[in-house]
């Protein structure tokens, strides 16, 4: 009897932003740098960054939801060179459950609003850009 396939570890829903939220990164000396954010999701995302941070820097990160501002702690994946800039993934590392539960449901806000509007225009409509501050 051949053993039974382990189930694949489901992906967290992310959501594009491209760039279009503005986020705040500090190191551990208290410096800042500010940095664009890309993809989001509840595990973590993607930051587009001037000068990028080595693997396994721990961070803080200030990022604006709504009217809400969440500081989550975050380790910075192994960082890609982009076509100006570097693109850097993350992932959360302390996230409190009220940020959580932001996070959540401004991440499936999000989510409904471009299967809302690709619904509207066809499988090959690209939605417009979100923006998170707006909200």
């Amino acid at each position: 009897m051949s053993p039974s396939p382990q189930p694949r570890p489901t992906r967290a829903p992310r959501v594009n932003l491209r760039g279009t939220v503005t986020v705040l990164v500090q190191l551990e000396n208290l410096r800042r740098i500010p940095g664009k954010l890309h993809q989001l999701s509840i595990r973590g995302g993607l930051l587009e960054l001037a000068a990028y941070l080595d693997e396994r820097t721990t961070v803080g990160l200030t990022i604006p939801v709504g009217t809400d501002t969440l500081r989550p702690k975050a380790e910075m994946l192994f960082p890609m060179r982009g076509a100006r800039l570097y693109l850097q993934p993350f992932r959360f590392t302390s996230l409190w459950p009220e940020e959580r539960q932001i996070l959540e449901a401004e991440i499936t806000k999000l989510l409904k609003e471009t299967a809302s509007a690709a619904g509207k225009h066809g499988p090959g409509f690209r939605p417009p850009r979100f923006y998170l501050e707006s909200f």
